[in-house]
């Protein structure tokens, strides 16, 4: 089965749950910004959590169905579109033969991920499909997607229709509203920075700069000094680490993220609310909330479990 880009979109990448065991090498994890988003896709149309997505962001493509296809898409709201017919998030639907995903303007959120049943034909480099653009592997080519590219999804059997809403899968205090803070925990330097760093972080609005892709989010506001300056050894990071350059200026560490770094880390994001943060965009602005690890524990617990039993019910 085939799938045919009429427009590419502003950057259209596919990307699975992650290159793992590679970081001791050099080699980036890379993998959806927003993970729950594309697990509920894969999810809806009975795909295994890995199954590689197509991760849309911003402006989405144009891409013709050359057989018929069930898909399902989730995320931030990009205006889908099925032959010019607007189409829900959250649910599973047939494409018919020569019918025509496309989208129009951006709703909300940044990032929509699309998911086809059976999943893309990609054959996947380290363990992983992702596509790392800087490196030029993974994904198709190793790069975004292209006008007048073919994209091969693998056979499947039928699927019936589904449709279910995020706010009936998981508790409200995992998903939260959208202009809630981003809950983060306390880094492994939190004790180097000053009392006004930690008040500041906690407590001031930071604003997404536009120097933000997936590799990191700058942010801009309040500066966040050290008690005294410090000599830091270079370690492994973590997906949604909030390190802080000489400057003061807080950056988070995302999806595309380097395997390595040098500076003190003042908190890390938690996890339930990076897929929150991964659709921001560039000229929003961010609040933080400071939470125990025993707290964001039992937040990504809560998650799991919603996921187990969505699993379930879609394989009903």
């Amino acid at each position: 089965m085939s799938i045919e880009v009429i427009k590419p979109g502003a950057l259209s990448t596919f990307q699975d749950l992650g290159r793992v065991g590679y970081q001791h090498l050099g080699i980036p994890v890379n993998g959806v910004m927003d993970e729950r988003a594309h697990r509920l896709a894969n999810a809806l149309v009975g795909n295994p959590p890995a199954t590689p997505t197509l991760e849309i962001t911003l402006m989405g493509p144009t891409l013709r169905f050359h057989d018929t296809a069930t898909i399902a898409f989730s995320g931030g709201n990009l205006d889908c579109q099925l032959d010019g017919q607007p189409l829900f998030s959250h649910c599973a639907l047939n494409v018919p033969a020569g019918g025509e995903i496309s989208f129009g303007d951006r709703r909300t959120g940044l990032r929509t991920y699309l998911a086809v049943r059976g999943g893309f034909a990609i054959e996947p480099v380290m363990g992983s499909t992702s596509t790392f653009a800087r490196g030029g592997y993974g994904g198709h080519a190793g790069r975004p997607l292209k006008k007048g590219d073919k994209l091969v999804t693998r056979e499947s059997t039928p699927w019936h229709s589904r449709s279910l809403f995020s706010e009936t899968v998981f508790a409200d205090d995992v998903l939260s509203s959208n202009n809630a803070p981003i809950r983060i925990t306390r880094g492994r330097e939190w004790r180097y920075f000053t009392a006004d760093a930690q008040r500041a972080l906690e407590h001031q609005t930071y604003r997404i700069t536009a120097q933000s892709d997936r590799m990191g989010y700058r942010l801009q506001g309040p500066e966040l000094g050290l008690v005294a300056p410090r000599e830091m050894v270079s370690e492994a990071v973590a997906f949604g680490a909030i390190q802080v350059p000489a400057d003061g200026q807080p950056i988070i560490l995302m999806a595309d993220r380097q395997t390595t770094g040098g500076y003190p880390k003042i908190a890390h994001v938690c996890a339930v609310d990076l897929p929150r943060l991964a659709q921001q965009i560039p000229g929003d602005s961010v609040r933080f909330a400071l939470v125990d690890l025993a707290e964001a524990q039992r937040l990504l617990l809560s998650q799991e479990g919603s996921f187990a039993q969505l699993e379930q019910l879609c394989h009903a």
